[in-house]
């Protein structure tokens, strides 16, 4: 009797730990559009409840006055770094870099191996993520700001919207400026810009002068990672090069190539890709590291990516950031 007694005690403590792990994982939610709101309330709770394992960081503000944040998971000092959500209508980029540093952090925190990775690797490189970088465009393209706190920018906005009032194609930050045609790299060779503060496209009068680009910049700056990824949206493709100098295509195609493997992504042609203006543009050239922008979900026109996708994207995409700090292991 006291032996099935304690078989049953058993059970339920095994039981109830299992219940408590997968409540661990809920945290991000991914059945809903996913907004700044719900990102700055996930990272306070993320931050609760992973604090030896997590830091969160203002790095700066947009346009709007929005906070940018930036998360580190792991210890090491040395680093890659992982951003979301340049564009707009991208916020689902956000929702799964978000579910990346809670599964990263939980299994950390609890020294256990990930989908075949050990966690122990944050010990030696960290992970630094910047999960919404466009905050202002994320907020136009999901409510097209009628909130009555924004009644006085809505004429521009829509301007610049070409008057239309459905906003679910935008691209841009607060002000028009489309930010991953904002770095310097190859800034004055795009051709194919908008001449005015649009939707999407414009790439500024300079560089770097939108207050978004200008935190990543400096972030990044200090941070100093050995190799960095842009997450967008669509056409499940992989950029990896931008004029590459030759002592160094076949390191990061290495990489790239790893990384189209476990998502699934085809790697596009050098070719066809180097037009420049974006983020992982101006850190390949600046800092003669890898970089990749990876486009996730199918190709979707002028919107975003439905719901229904999100889960096979993060399947797809799950394990990139453990990979990458592993072959950062590499490179230092």
């Amino acid at each position: 009797m006291k032996h099935t007694l304690m078989v049953c005690m058993l059970l339920v403590f095994v039981f109830q730990s299992h219940t408590y792990a997968k409540e661990q994982k809920t945290i991000v939610q991914t059945n809903e559009v996913y907004t700044f709101d719900d990102l700055t309330e996930d990272l306070f709770h993320l931050q609760k409840t992973y604090r030896d394992s997590l830091e969160v960081k203002l790095i700066g503000h947009s346009t709007f006055h929005k906070p940018i944040y930036a998360v580190k998971v792991g210890n090491g000092e040395q680093s890659i770094f992982i951003n979301a959500s340049h564009h707009g209508r991208e916020w689902m980029t956000s929702m799964l870099v978000m579910k990346m540093i809670e599964d990263y952090a939980r299994f950390h925190k609890n020294h256990t191996s990930y989908e075949g990775y050990s966690t122990s690797i944050l010990d030696n490189v960290s992970i630094w993520f910047v999960p919404m970088v466009n905050p202002d465009g994320v907020e136009i393209q999901q409510t097209g700001l009628f909130q009555k706190a924004h009644k006085e920018k809505l004429q521009q906005l829509l301007i610049m919207n070409g008057g239309a009032i459905d906003f679910s194609r935008w691209k841009a930050n607060g002000t028009g400026i489309d930010l991953n045609r904002q770095y310097g790299a190859g800034w004055e060779e795009l051709e194919d810009s908008a001449p005015y503060p649009f939707y999407q496209l414009y790439k500024g009068n300079q560089p770097f002068i939108a207050p978004e680009v200008h935190a990543l910049v400096k972030f990044t700056e200090e941070i100093q990672p050995l190799i960095a990824v842009s997450y967008h949206t669509s056409g499940r493709v992989l950029y990896w090069y931008f004029q590459t100098e030759k002592p160094h295509i076949k390191r990061d195609k290495t990489i790239a190539k790893q990384i189209s493997t476990i998502t699934g992504y085809k790697l596009d042609k050098p070719v066809h890709t180097a037009i420049g203006g974006g983020y992982t543009d101006w850190f390949i050239q600046t800092y003669k590291r890898p970089a990749m922008t990876i486009e996730i979900s199918y190709e979707v026109n002028e919107t975003n990516p439905p719901l229904s996708v999100f889960q096979e994207e993060w399947e797809r995409n799950r394990k990139v950031g453990l990979h990458l700090a592993k072959e950062a292991l590499q490179l230092k």
